[in-house]
């Protein structure tokens, strides 16, 4: 056991999915040639006026709404200035002392356990440019200068990695069911900075925070969270915690798998943040608020009615409720006749099962329709459990198609006649007189022999429907 208590606080940046910038009509689309999204307002050119997005200032309210945070009915943006070479104004248009989402919660949930992680603020800012370095040359792409981030920020209520990633997990549930963000790891529609520090046990003091910058994914953030931590306490184990951690902002490499000084981390008070003059107070009307608190059903809720609807377990629910698609498939089958205990076997196991290397339920090519087909030819009896999975190879590997004809090319319908199955039953029986008189006589394994006996003669013919008939006729 250690004797450090880990103290985490995060600081997640949420790319909002507005179709234009925070301050201004550029498209804020991903991919496009460098600097084809801007404007005089993006590339901050003098007398450029900023112009507040609406639907943005939305989002947060719906963010905020999904965590029971306070809303804040009156905001301000400040200028926070600093610069970089991918911010054109030398300052950062932000939130500072008043944002628009004040203090809240999210629960997480490990191993059964539960524990609210506080949330201190949600605030809105621009997103800074792309520095691209490609061997002895730095070049800058100003396309994503100016989009809307809802910077999330947590109080240091984590006291491990796995509590960490499962804060994180929730959240980025939270963003994609609301659809205010594609969350897009990959993309950096949703990174992260790591705060992290320790304490011996029994102290309630802090000790220095090391800030770990622009993490993208669940699996980098816990390995930085962990390396971070293991580097704090072997310095402060060794006598040189003071010579070796101090407040700066660190990154992390994910070939060695260590994190590296990046700069010393600035105070607030270095930011010189003031309000920034181009841009009126925010005043949320009534409409506003009603419209945007208007939102769908979060995680935590789908959880507690698939359990007392569906009688799905919780954990099982909670697998459901991760991802928004793999949400909507489960819904759709229901909705569309399949048992809640098929739909997440064959959606969360099976299907689930089958995608690698970065597949998703979104990217698989097999929609919701298809699978709703598969699965419900299997509990129709039409194919069995074997020929289902076979089909579902298939499409995983097809990226689709089309499961009634993949039955009838693969000879997989199943007879379900019970005129026909007894006619063949008949026949084995009477072929095989003295196994009869063996299963009679007690030898109740011979059951197996006559079942593989007519699935033999007959392809095709329903196993579980074959082993009924055959139990009714032996024991006559």
């Amino acid at each position: 056991m250690s004797n450090f208590e880990t103290i985490i606080g995060l600081e997640v940046h949420v790319q909002l999915n507005t179709k234009t910038k925070i301050f201004c009509s550029c498209a804020t689309s991903f991919g496009e040639e460098p600097n084809m999204n801007v404007c005089p307002v993006c590339l901050g050119l003098p007398g450029a006026l900023p112009v507040l997005n609406k639907e943005a200032v939305s989002k947060a309210i719906s963010f905020g709404t999904a965590i029971g945070a306070q809303i804040n009915q009156n905001s301000i943006f400040a200028r926070k200035n600093y610069f970089y070479p991918d911010l054109p104004k030398a300052y950062q248009i932000s939130q500072f002392e008043v944002p628009i989402v004040g203090k809240g919660k999210i629960e997480i949930n490990i191993d059964g356990i539960k524990k609210d992680i506080g949330i201190t603020r949600a605030h809105l800012e621009e997103d800074a440019g792309k520095n691209i370095h490609e061997g002895d040359c730095s070049k800058i792409d100003l396309n994503r200068a100016c989009t809307p981030l809802l910077e999330i920020v947590s109080e240091p209520d984590m006291r491990s990695s796995t509590e960490a990633i499962a804060y994180l997990k929730k959240l980025h549930s939270i963003v994609k069911f609301l659809e205010i963000s594609d969350a897009n790891m990959q993309e950096g529609s949703f990174r992260c900075d790591a705060n992290v520090s320790i304490r011996p046990k029994g102290e309630n003091r802090f000790y220095t925070r090391v800030e770990i910058k622009n993490l993208n994914s669940f699996k980098f953030i816990q390995k930085a969270i962990e390396y971070e931590v293991q580097r704090q306490q072997n310095a402060f184990e060794n006598g040189t915690y003071d010579d070796e951690v101090y407040q700066e902002t660190r990154l992390f490499d994910t070939d060695k798998g260590i994190t590296k000084s990046m700069r010393g981390k600035e105070e607030s008070a270095d930011y010189r943040y003031f309000n920034d003059p181009d841009l009126l107070p925010v005043f949320l009307d009534d409409e506003l608020l009603a419209k945007a608190r208007n939102i769908p059903e979060m995680p935590d809720i789908k959880v507690k009615r698939y359990i007392e609807s569906f009688g799905i377990k919780e954990n099982d629910a909670r697998v459901l409720t991760q991802d928004l698609d793999l949400t909507k498939y489960f819904e759709y089958l229901v909705d569309n006749g399949i048992s809640p205990k098929g739909a997440y076997t064959w959606l969360s196991v099976e299907l689930q099962g089958r995608l690698k290397n970065g597949n998703t339920i979104a990217t698989c090519g097999i929609t919701k329709q298809t699978l709703a087909t598969l699965v419900k030819r299997i509990e129709e009896k039409k194919i069995s459990g074997a020929g289902g999975k076979e089909i579902l190879d298939i499409l995983v590997d097809k990226k689709g198609g089309d499961v009634d004809l993949l039955i009838k090319d693969l000879g997989l319908e199943q007879i379900n006649d019970d005129n026909a199955i007894i006619s063949m039953i008949d026949t084995i029986l009477s072929n095989n007189e003295d196994k009869v008189a063996e299963y009679k006589a007690g030898k109740e394994k011979m059951l197996g022999f006559f079942v593989g006996q007519v699935m033999k003669q007959a392809k095709g013919m329903n196993p579980a429907r074959v082993n009924e008939l055959l139990r009714q006729k032996l024991n006559s």
